[in-house]
């Protein structure tokens, strides 16, 4: 499941002290997290290893988030510990700790972000982190060019390889980038750039290799992602509908999932795989942001909620057992407690399976942070809380009526307790049973007992 923006640590330390430490804080989307593991898979043939923490790095990355309100702050208040982190460590004479900001607060602050901040030694877009290495390089001989935020998605994806190590059954894959879409509140058109398709027998290089490093599952990742228009050998344009179907004939790869999809480019194709892809999960994440047309207008989301709507039903109509998850933004300027009563209306309509929801935040240079009419923070809150509650009535509804069925589980690690196993349905949910690690990677069928929240638990039928 596509989740809200986090943060989150990656990497372990190696048993053995490496010659050279990594330490990569990541911040946001799924995007970044997979931008993170390319990083370090880029950086070990060059001696790096991971460490759990900043103290040991001699290369300490920021890898940022621009989407949320204040992002840029918790950057700035991170690199002021980083710039203590460092100063220690020169004191004790454990060398020079070398610090990179990267993605998208990165592409939005450029140069003014070093000016600020003095510690940082480069500063790298999301499309130009494969020109690390060199920037590394350059350093050691002299101070040259730092700022590396303006390339061409397609020289990223090409110096990067197709070299994947999968860290468990389920892997992300990067198909597409950027965003056409302009909606009024969002930076990535403006911090990731253009959309770009990757070439298909690149995706389908990088697939294969994941799937022989373990994994079972493929989660194809796009800011649009449903908007993919990638080249065949052929040279003729392959839409995600055709990709999914070239990449579910892949031997040893059991499941196909997507996000994050724009509900304007839900075409035909694209709705007649889910009915006719086995691999494709029944489950879609699909933002719609608003119930209100008035508002999506304001957001330049280029579709209304009857729109909306219909392209559920189509879906349905497809796969009827699928289910969907959503994004929505409350107390958008202008937002009248109509407009919010029509994103209920919407909300019970469909009955969701799960969604994210969040107050409306201004993101400095975006429309939206222009626009009159901004709606007080107590409304925000008080709004945001009826919507959750909503929501989260209708996610335990959904999970209450798995009990008694027996789901397909893909079982992706041990659970927490002694013999337990823990896997996903084909709807993401999270589901515990017991059985032997030898599970790990198979798709194992289970009657589920009880239902929580946020987890399934049963037992496996074999």
């Amino acid at each position: 499941m596509v989740g809200p923006p986090t943060t989150r640590q990656i990497g372990l330390a190696s048993p053995a002290a490496p010659e050279k430490r990594v330490f990569i804080e990541t911040y946001g989307c799924q995007m970044n997290v997979y931008d993170s593991e390319r990083m370090q898979e880029m950086l070990a043939p060059l001696g790096y290893d991971l460490v759990p923490s900043a103290e040991n790095a001699d290369l300490v990355i920021l890898n940022t988030c621009h989407i949320r309100e204040k992002a840029t702050e918790k950057v700035y208040s991170e690199l002021g510990r980083v710039r203590e982190t460092k100063a220690r460590r020169a004191a004790a004479g454990a060398g020079d700790t070398v610090v990179v900001v990267a993605g998208c607060v990165a592409q939005a602050e450029g140069e003014q972000l070093m000016v600020r901040a003095p510690v940082v030694d480069f500063v790298i877009g999301p499309q130009a982190y494969h020109q690390l290495p060199e920037l590394l390089t350059l350093r050691a001989r002299a101070r040259g060019e730092r700022i590396a935020a303006d390339f061409a998605p397609e020289a990223k994806f090409d110096a990067l390889g197709p070299q994947r190590s999968a860290r468990g059954v389920s892997a992300f894959l990067s198909v597409q980038e950027g965003c056409d879409k302009f909606c009024s509140f969002c930076v990535v058109p403006y911090t990731r750039g253009a959309e770009f398709s990757r070439p298909v027998a690149a995706i389908e290089n990088e697939a294969r290799a994941l799937i022989a490093a373990g994994a079972r599952e493929l989660v194809l990742l796009g800011q649009n992602v449903n908007a993919y228009h990638g080249a065949s050998e052929a040279k003729d344009e392959i839409d995600l509908a055709g990709l999914i179907t070239r990449l579910a004939q892949l031997e040893g790869l059991a499941r196909l999932r997507y996000t994050t999809s724009h509900p304007s480019e839900m075409h035909a194709k694209l709705i007649a795989a889910h009915g006719n892809e086995a691999k494709l999960m029944p489950f879609l994440h699909l933002p719609v942001q608003s119930g209100s047309d008035k508002i999506l207008k304001a957001m330049n989301r280029k579709h209304t909620a009857q729109d909306y709507l219909a392209t559920l039903a189509d879906l349905r109509a497809a796969r009827p057992d699928i289910a969907f998850s959503s994004d929505f933004i409350v107390g958008y300027p202008g937002e009248t407690e109509e407009d919010f009563e029509a994103t209920l209306a919407l909300v019970r309509a469909v009955g969701f399976a799960s969604a994210y929801s969040f107050k409306y935040s201004p993101r400095p240079g975006t429309p939206a942070a222009a626009m009159p009419k901004q709606i007080a923070e107590a409304v925000k809150m008080e709004r945001l809380a009826r919507l959750q509650s909503l929501l989260a009535c209708q996610q335990a509804g959904f999970n209450d009526r798995m009990v008694g069925q027996t789901v397909p589980v893909l079982v992706v690690s041990k659970g927490r307790r002694a013999g337990q196993l823990s896997g996903r349905s084909p709807y993401g949910q999270a589901v515990h049973f017991a059985g032997p690690p030898a599970w790990i990677g198979s798709v194992i069928p289970a009657l589920v007992e009880a239902a929580s929240q946020n987890s399934l638990t049963g037992q496996a039928c074999l």
